[in-house]
């Protein structure tokens, strides 16, 4: 096994304080890896990073145009959102038109990330519901692919008609049997898979024929970056800089995934201590090496290069790529 790779380190003043390793894969659309950091052949749960993958059944199975999805629908159903209302009163509507409420999700409640949904739920003393969950698109979507095949509505169920049809997706795109499983934080099983494994299947959405069930995806994500994450956030932010020409994604515990289709090329990455601020920078320094993110833009430099600045404002140190990566 290969040791993982520094890739992003923390300097404070001229002294290196921290430093966080990981693992990242380059793949192109033949599967072969074109660069690697670490190990390749790392084991990993991709966790939200999976989404387009899961998300591709609801259109394969002819349920998205069954219920008359459009592309905002796509994005939620890839997306780890904030809980805001642009996210949750399309969510709402979406459920509706399935005929179904709150009570459909298996995936808990979760205070909204989004601080205008989070006081407005505090000063009218109401508790969060499911839709607030981060990934009550991507159930909806779960949702809408049941009803279609009149399948029962414990879609989380790994047996479930649901879930065995993500999981044999997953299988084909990465080119890997799945070891076996974790239960993601919404409930649903996340299947493991090598990096190099999701590097490729991010490079056969980035390849993927107009039309296809990928390409629909991987659109829809760059049409919407603010539905796939939300205000401040990395996916949003980046994407924006990247002018819609790049769909990317991340994962808890510092995963995160790149789809190019100008390069048809895909990305995907892990930082083992599970820091997002490293997996951030990482992807960041990687899009720039490849060309399709400009080190100078404003929100590139949130991430690369960033100063950390302490309580009264001060710079106290910067957050950078390890040299490897640049």
């Amino acid at each position: 096994m290969t040791n993982p790779a520094p890739m992003a380190e923390i300097w404070r003043g001229p002294f290196l304080e921290s430093v966080h390793s990981g693992h990242a894969v380059i793949c192109d659309d033949s599967g072969q890896i074109v660069q690697a950091w670490g190990d390749p052949e790392a084991v990993v749960l991709p966790r939200s990073s999976s989404k387009m993958i899961q998300g591709v059944p609801l259109i394969a199975s002819g349920a998205a145009d069954a219920f008359g999805l459009t592309t905002e629908h796509l994005a939620l159903a890839c997306a780890s959102h904030q809980g805001a209302a642009i996210h949750t009163d399309r969510v709402g509507k979406w459920l509706g038109h399935l005929g179904l409420d709150d009570s459909a999700f298996r995936c808990g409640p979760q205070t909204p990330n989004d601080v205008p949904a989070r006081d407005a739920l505090i000063k009218s003393d109401q508790s969060p519901c499911q839709i607030h969950n981060n990934c009550s698109g991507k159930h909806t979507g779960f949702l809408t692919l049941a009803k279609h095949l009149g399948a029962g509505p414990e879609y989380i169920e790994p047996d479930h008609p649901v879930q065995t049809a993500a999981l044999e997706v997953y299988e084909r795109l990465t080119g890997v049997t799945s070891p076996g499983f974790g239960i993601d934080g919404c409930s649903a099983p996340n299947y493991a898979t090598t990096l190099s494994g999701m590097a490729r299947a991010m490079a056969h959405f980035a390849s993927a024929p107009d039309g296809s069930a990928e390409e629909r995806l991987r659109s829809a994500m760059m049409l919407h970056p603010e539905l796939v994450a939300g205000e401040g956030r990395a996916c949003t932010n980046l994407m924006r800089a990247m002018g819609g020409k790049v769909a990317i994604k991340t994962g808890a515990e510092a995963f995160f995934v790149a789809i190019i289709p100008e390069k048809k090329m895909g990305v995907a990455l892990k930082i083992s201590d599970g820091s997002t601020r490293a997996s951030e920078c990482a992807i960041a320094a990687i899009l720039v090496k490849l060309r399709v993110l400009d080190a100078e833009h404003p929100e590139t430099m949130k991430y690369l290069n960033a100063p950390i600045r302490n309580w009264v404002g001060t710079k106290t140190g910067t957050l950078r790529a390890a040299p490897t990566l640049i």
